[in-house]
């Protein structure tokens, strides 16, 4: 099987693109997606999110959301706002958001390759975000949340998506966000050959993310092919939905921490500890990292700035990222905190929304303390992933977001 490969994408109709297209499912709560799709029934959100058409007293895993996510793709499609496309193609996806621009395409990635590690993992799964996502493929027998892949900067299939998206887009929305998201369709044979070949002589691309969203893909492939005793090779089912852009086109923001307390010691004792692997001097102003192994804190009211010093700075793909040197030299020693997954004492603020969020949430009394790293770079990410390891938790944010809606992969 080949590594990617085209398919009849399931879409929104000609000016139907700014009714239907919707941020990801897992970037908001319930609340906030329902008042998001209040007055647009043509949102997506009705099928990403369709417990917001339910009572609020039904839980989100229940199985009457997945039936009426089912229900809401096929008053989509009867109505006509969503339609499939005749052919197998390829789509340029391109983002814009302020100055940055990341090109990229929609294709439909192996499961066999996943299974083989030939599409590389970074990251633990959890068993119940997993087990949804199963869930929703199987009702609506289809994939509407596209996992974000990234591929090594590749000369050829960079021309050509360049090339192919040089007119007018066959979709083009601006978000409420700002972001802008246009799509070019590639029906071409030629080009889909090309570009076929080239990801098929690659050794390996990566996920950026969407881990739950490739496991339960290559689950539901496993399941319905053996469901199959018949089955080619060729069906839907052993192909997921992802998008894949460039590795030196990609953004990653700072992923940030707030902590409740100082894990009973006193500010003072607390600076102390910290300085014992630190080099700490206070600042004037928002202590935002430039470079690696550096990091800004915010406690009581004022910014420090924290400089590891370089022999506590390991030899290691993993334990060498900014998240687990200061996981492992303050976090966990000082503050107590081993398991940042269940420990309700840490949050995780993505860099998007600033380092005044930080401010915001220790000046609220909520939170003791703040620190602002250094972004996760995209080469450290595929160091991992190329040793077979895994990242800790909340490493990368990247942005922009990809849209939800845009393009789905219906299943046989």
């Amino acid at each position: 099987m080949p590594l990617v490969k085209p398919f009849a994408g399931l879409r929104p109709v000609a000016g139907r693109e700014s009714d239907v297209v919707a941020p990801p499912y897992d970037v908001m709560n319930r609340a906030e997606a329902k008042a998001m799709a209040e007055g647009h029934p043509w949102s997506f959100l009705h099928i990403s999110r369709p417990e917001i058409d339910l009572p609020d007293e039904i839980s989100p895993y229940d199985e009457a959301v997945y039936a009426k996510g089912r229900e809401n793709l096929n008053r989509m499609i009867a109505e006509g706002v969503l339609s499939k496309d005749e052919s197998e193609c390829y789509y340029v996806y391109r983002l814009t958001m302020g100055k940055h621009v990341q090109t990229g395409i929609v294709a439909a990635a192996s499961v066999e390759a996943y299974d083989h590690n030939r599409i590389k993992k970074h990251e633990f799964t959890r068993p119940v975000k997993e087990d949804d996502r199963v869930r929703q493929i199987d009702a609506l027998n289809a994939q509407t949340g596209p996992v974000f892949l990234v591929y090594k900067a590749h000369a050829r299939i960079d021309a050509i998506l360049a090339q192919a998206s040089t007119g007018q887009a066959d979709m083009d929305v601006t978000a409420k966000d700002g972001v802008r998201h246009q799509i070019w369709v590639i029906r071409e044979a030629d080009k889909i050959h090309a570009l076929t070949d080239a990801f098929d002589a690659m050794p390996a691309i990566y996920v950026a993310d969407g881990h739950h969203r490739s496991a339960a893909g290559s689950r539901v492939g496993h399941a319905r092919k053996t469901a199959n005793p018949s089955h080619s090779g060729a069906e839907s089912y052993h192909y997921f939905l992802s998008v894949i852009f460039p590795h030196d086109q990609m953004q990653i923001l700072d992923y940030n921490r707030v902590v409740r307390d100082l894990n009973g010691l006193s500010q003072q004792d607390f600076l102390a500890r910290v300085a014992e692997c630190f080099e700490v001097s206070l600042s004037g102003k928002q202590a935002k990292p430039d470079h690696v192994a550096y990091f800004g804190m915010y406690l009581a009211g004022q910014w420090y700035q924290l400089a590891l010093r370089e022999e506590y700075i390991p030899d290691d793909p993993v334990a060498s990222l900014d998240v687990s040197l200061l996981a492992d030299q303050l976090i966990e020693p000082i503050l107590g905190i081993s398991d940042p997954r269940r420990d309700e004492r840490i949050d995780f603020v993505g860099g998007i929304r600033g380092l005044g969020e930080l401010e915001k949430r220790v000046d609220s009394g909520d939170w003791m303390v703040a620190f602002a790293l250094y972004p996760t770079r995209m080469e450290d990410l595929m160091a991992v992933a190329d040793a077979n390891d895994v990242m800790p938790p909340k490493s990368t944010w990247f942005e922009p977001k990809l849209a939800d809606g845009l393009v789905s992969h219906l299943l046989d």
